[in-house]
């Protein structure tokens, strides 16, 4: 028998910018027109129904402009479309128009299009460059930054896909006020995760600027964009594939991402994302990592921003419990939640192990609380 060793050791530099400002299309053509992408001429912008015909349109029109070749590929909004049939679908559509390795991809949109459009960069002709343009609050927080990308299923969410990096993410806090006050409010909850589990300073300000930031003032939209990016900096460079750190960044999302799947997409994601921090600090409190007052200051702020902290009457728990199974921090058939320490802080239970195994009985007494 013999043997062949493929050696294949490299260095990969996956770096890029993030831009925040207001209407930052010109800025968007003005690098691709400066290199950005290498000098690649062609551009699959995707996008959603609610959103392409506010920014979506106007993206691909000032791309053509500029001299390129651009194709719009809408699919329809909400989470109900980020799963492997509408990825199917905007793959066909592209190759059916005549893009192949020689593209890249524009993503416009808040956190599902992002997901979506990043997934397809990844796999289209075995990984074309994409580009996102955040038109939401929450994709500003989440999605648009650090490249997870990811469809989801009828058995769990966000288990199937990709880490794959952007080559540079334009975060248009302009765009915040065409958004209705409910997706204002929505996406705020990824943006109090982000506080709770990192940042202090940002737990205060929210308190302290909860109306102006729902008003889209640009002094304090701006601050919790530049605080939101700096928190998740901090975790993708640390761990950019996921091993370990980077599960701090589903606090609130065990109980949050089954709710939202149970509630059959009634609940918007940052409302069962909100939920779900109020199940983790109930249960950190009866396991000693918060205060009661922490708990309630945290209820308080999510009450004055508009979010939801009890489970609907309409959830059924034993449906919801079930649904906790599939998240993807499960290890060896056990539920595994990231707790809070205090606020600003997470919990970590050994060395580089940052979610704690939760036995059903102790998370089923806090959804029966709640």
């Amino acid at each position: 028998m013999k043997t062949f060793q493929v050696e294949l050791k490299k260095v990969v530099d996956d770096s890029y910018e993030v831009q925040i400002g207001k209407d930052l299309i010109r800025d968007l053509v003005e690098d691709l027109k400066n290199g950005l992408l290498n000098g690649i001429k062609k551009f699959a912008v995707i996008t959603d129904s609610n959103v392409a015909p506010l920014y979506g349109e106007p993206v691909c029109e000032a791309i053509k402009k500029a001299g390129f070749l651009a194709e719009l590929f809408v699919f329809p909004a909400g989470e109900k479309s980020k799963v492997r049939k509408t990825k199917e679908e905007l793959e066909d559509a592209m190759l059916q128009k005549g893009f192949r390795r020689d593209c890249a991809v524009i993503a416009v949109g808040g956190g599902v299009v992002t997901d979506l459009a990043g997934f397809v960069a990844g796999t289209f002709g075995r990984g074309v460059p994409v580009v996102n343009y955040a038109t939401s609050n929450l994709a500003a927080a989440d999605a648009s930054i650090g490249g997870k990308t990811a469809v989801d299923t009828d058995l769990a969410t966000n288990l199937i896909g990709l880490i794959y990096q952007p080559k540079k993410v334009y975060v248009d806090i302009a765009t915040w006020k065409t958004l209705p006050m409910e997706h204002r409010i929505n996406g705020l909850a990824e943006t109090v995760k982000h506080a709770c589990l990192a940042d202090y300073e940002l737990f205060c300000y929210l308190e302290d600027h909860t109306e102006e930031i729902l008003n889209c003032k640009e002094e304090e939209c701006v601050y919790i964009s530049e605080h939101n990016c700096m928190v998740k900096y901090q975790v993708v460079m640390k761990d950019e594939k996921e091993k370990n750190l980077r599960e701090i960044l589903n606090l609130g999302h065990t109980v949050g991402r089954a709710i939202e799947t149970v509630s059959g997409y009634q609940l918007l994601h940052g409302q069962a994302v909100s939920i779900g921090l109020m199940a983790q600090a109930r249960l950190g409190v009866q396991l000693g990592f918060m205060t009661e007052e922490e708990l309630l200051r945290l209820e308080r702020l999510l009450v004055k921003i508009g979010l939801p902290v009890t489970i609907p009457s309409y959830i059924n728990k034993e449906e919801l419990i079930q649904k906790l199974y599939t998240d993807k921090k499960v290890r060896d058939g056990k539920l595994r939640f990231v707790f809070e320490k205090g606020i600003g802080e997470v919990m970590t239970f050994g060395e580089e192990v940052y979610a704690r195994p939760t036995a059903e009985e102790e998370i089923r007494a806090i959804i029966e609380e709640m």
